[in-house]
């Protein structure tokens, strides 16, 4: 028996205004609210309402036989919040029918198990919270931001009790082995690993409408044939990518809808073939080995690596900067803070950074609000200027401070009130001159001796072949 398991990503960053740097120490307010609330509706048009309505029907239709999973960042459901409410209601109803499983992820989708496994952690956390409070769901899989994954990585997140976890298939890790297997964590092996198919994937998520293609038209029964070709012992299809897939990155006009609406149909019908959700699959299938990955992989780009958010300079610069106040923003209370806290770590800041170009390139381009890396780059360093100046400003005076400025002052302040005193005494002491002024004052007093012999200059010498 193959099972089919469908996840889709949910997300939507809070943009940022244009902030120059004049505004830094005047204007502490970040966003561009008229692009972040007109592109999430016009999202919420083309993708989220349609695709859940139309993922609630099928899953009503087939009776609970077709199931998906998904992964709301926190970012996304603040903006739902904000701006569409009947948007969260969409998603509840989806949720509502039992077939759709959430996962977890860092609240801010961001970067941070590589600077912080606090601040990781507290995400994870804050993202649990959000999906009870809005779903009635406590999730048992985990999704990292952009499925970054690692050994290490993985073990952080089997520390927080996820019996799961979802990573990119990428073919420099696997060598020969397949994507369509289970398997586990190389260093704690309680913590099973999905990989994601990203062939099978991609041709849905990038190729779908694509006319050049040689698989152009893409139908759910060719799409089903492909399926069925995978040998036998491989159990597992994984097919991630974003939800925007349908209608936003590939629109309707292109039949996307209509190829969704036809799969559940295709896949269930044909025999040895089902669906499942990943919490499902890693409790009915045992790992066949351990996978070890090193070093971080990602479902971004050809390299399948970290260069989307941290390839250049001007990341590395920013995401440093911006870590550096982790200790000092976690002893504020400040609520307002605390947010742009959480936004600016956002990996889409870093993203629009990349300087990549050729294919990749153009899909950076793609989500890219700024004209150029450097623009995007400039505008985040004068927005992390204001926000350190708050964060400096809110830091209480009890706390230690981290960069030991405070001891500094302190130890200059004892200085300047010791010499403060040093000169206090020697104003009250009479005045003792020291011995070598004592010398010079003699020297000058002593009277000058005088001679009977007249000091004679000598002629200057005449100069060669120059008369006199």
């Amino acid at each position: 028996m193959k099972t089919l398991s469908l996840y889709f990503q949910v997300h939507q960053p809070f943009r940022f205004k244009r902030y120059r740097f004049f505004n830094i120490g005047n204007d502490h307010y970040y966003y561009d609210d008229y692009a972040n609330e007109s592109i999430l509706r016009k999202v919420i048009d083309k993708c989220y309402l349609p695709t859940n309505q139309l993922l609630t029907d099928l899953v009503q239709k087939h009776k609970g036989k077709f199931k998906l999973a998904l992964s709301i960042s926190g970012m996304a459901l603040d903006q739902f919040e904000l701006y569409a409410p009947e948007v969260m209601d969409s998603f509840k109803k989806l949720v509502d029918t039992g077939s759709v499983e959430l996962l977890a992820e860092t609240n801010a989708h961001s970067l941070a198990t590589f600077k912080s496994e606090t601040e990781f952690t507290r995400q994870i956390r804050l993202h649990e919270e959000k999906l009870f409070r809005h779903f009635g769901k406590k999730p048992e899989v985990f999704r990292n931001t952009e499925l970054i994954y690692s050994d290490e990585i993985g073990q952080q997140v089997a520390k927080l009790g996820y019996k799961a976890v979802l990573m990119e298939g990428a073919k420099h890790i696997l060598g020969w082995k397949s994507p369509n297997l289970l398997y586990c964590n190389a260093i704690n092996p309680k913590l099973k690993v999905l990989l994601r198919n990203f062939k099978l994937s991609d041709d849905i998520a990038f190729r779908f409408s694509n006319k050049t293609w040689s698989e152009w038209p893409l139908t759910a029964e060719k799409y089903v044939g492909w399926i069925k070709a995978i040998p036998k012992n491989e159990e597992i299809v994984n097919i991630f990518m974003d939800y925007e897939t349908f209608g936003e990155h590939q629109w309707k006009e292109s039949g996307i809808f209509d190829f969704l609406s036809a799969l559940p149909s295709e896949v269930l019908k044909t025999p040895g073939l089902s669906f499942g959700t990943p919490g499902e699959i890693a409790k009915k299938h045992q790992p066949i080995s351990a996978i070890h990955v090193p070093h971080p992989v990602s479902w971004a780009d050809e390299e399948k690596d970290l260069t989307a958010w941290l390839g250049n300079e001007l990341q590395e610069e920013a995401y440093n900067k911006l870590y550096a106040l982790e200790d000092m923003v976690s002893k504020i209370e400040d609520p307002e803070i605390q947010r742009d806290w959480m936004y600016l770590q956002a990996s889409d800041h870093f993203y629009y950074m990349c300087t990549k170009f050729f294919s990749d390139g153009e899909v950076h381009a793609y989500f890219n609000p700024y004209e150029s890396p450097y623009d995007a780059f400039i505008n985040y360093m004068n927005i992390l200027s204001d926000f350190t100046i708050r964060v400096e400003s809110a830091l209480p005076e009890s706390a230690p401070d981290t960069n030991g400025l405070k001891e500094l002052i302190s130890v200059r302040d004892k200085e300047i009130e010791k010499l403060k005193k040093q000169l206090e005494r020697l104003k009250r002491e009479p005045k003792r001159p020291l011995k070598d002024d004592v010398k010079k004052v003699r020297a000058k007093a002593a009277p000058k001796k005088t001679t009977s012999k007249t000091v004679r200059k000598k002629p200057a010498q005449k100069q060669k072949g120059k008369s006199s």
